[in-house]
């Protein structure tokens, strides 16, 4: 081999290593794809009520003060195991029930404590964003979050 490299080599070094890098991002991102569709995705429980409520959640932002397995604000309680604490995993209705009961309680009108506001929500919303909650704690979180408490 030679002790200089000359533009040539160079040239075909950039190029060889540059297709071999994207060979392996593509291959990389259609097994990401294949992972999420196929493995990480709760595709039977994804209903239409879950999707409503995804948006529901969207539009009232939430996210401003619950957080969802750590993501989002820290103002208000973690949402990820709020069936679970309630005791509600099991049975949909207890869940619209207690959701629909916490929702129209507030603001509580407690001095010092935080408030949540009153978004007003019908009871479709209400009731597809219990299953959405529902779906989420559903999911594997991975010991998420660390405590009972959220």
């Amino acid at each position: 081999m030679r002790e200089v490299m000359t533009k040539s080599m160079a040239r075909n070094i950039f190029y060889g290593g540059s297709l071999f890098f994207i060979i392996i991002f593509l291959g990389l991102s259609v097994h990401s794809h294949r992972y999420i569709v196929t493995t990480s995705t709760d595709a039977e429980g994804l209903t239409e009520s879950v999707a409503l409520g995804k948006k529901v959640w969207e539009d009232k932002t939430c996210i401003n003060c619950h957080s969802i397995m750590g993501e989002g604000a820290y103002f208000a309680p973690e949402l990820a195991n709020v069936m679970t604490r309630w005791g509600a995993t099991d049975d949909p209705e207890a869940a619209y029930e207690m959701l629909d009961g916490w929702m129209k309680s507030q603001p509580s009108g407690i001095e010092g404590r935080r408030q949540m506001p009153n978004f007003d929500l019908s009871e479709e919303e209400t009731r597809a964003l219990a299953d959405f909650l529902l779906w989420v704690d559903a999911i594997d979180a991975q010991d998420w979050p660390p405590n009972d408490a959220g």
